[in-house]
């Protein structure tokens, strides 16, 4: 049986993983093993040692506790939100995101503070 926890990790993966444009190949290969078993680790069929989540934490150039932001502390579940749990499981919002970090810094800020009137407004 998944635990949460394994399954919420996996995700974080999978999502970083994509955001970078990375191929469960690619990440396989820097981390010394096998594509299966990133698929594994993605869908949380598999845990992930610790040693094993440093090494993929520092290929994908994030923290170990990035893949540990949204779980509620008590259960180990995603945390309550006002967005749906699978968001970035969404193939256009994940698109939407890595299309805003591709531009630049100071028209992004001001297509940030945009969304947040329009947002307001609705």
């Amino acid at each position: 049986m998944k635990h949460p926890v394994d399954v919420h990790v996996g995700k974080r993966v999978r999502h970083r993983r994509w955001m970078l444009g990375m191929t469960q190949q690619q990440l396989a290969e820097k981390v010394g093993i096998k594509f299966q078993q990133i698929q594994k680790y993605e869908t949380g069929m598999n845990r992930i040692s610790a040693s094993r989540l440093w090494d993929i934490a520092d290929t994908l150039d994030v923290n170990v506790a990035f893949f540990f932001e949204g779980l509620d502390q008590k259960d180990g579940a995603a945390a309550n939100s006002a967005l749906p749990s699978d968001i970035l499981a969404d193939k256009e919002a994940l698109e939407l995101i890595r299309s805003y970090y591709a531009i630049p810094e100071n028209q992004r800020r001001r297509l940030f503070d945009l969304a947040k009137v329009l947002s307001a407004a609705a």
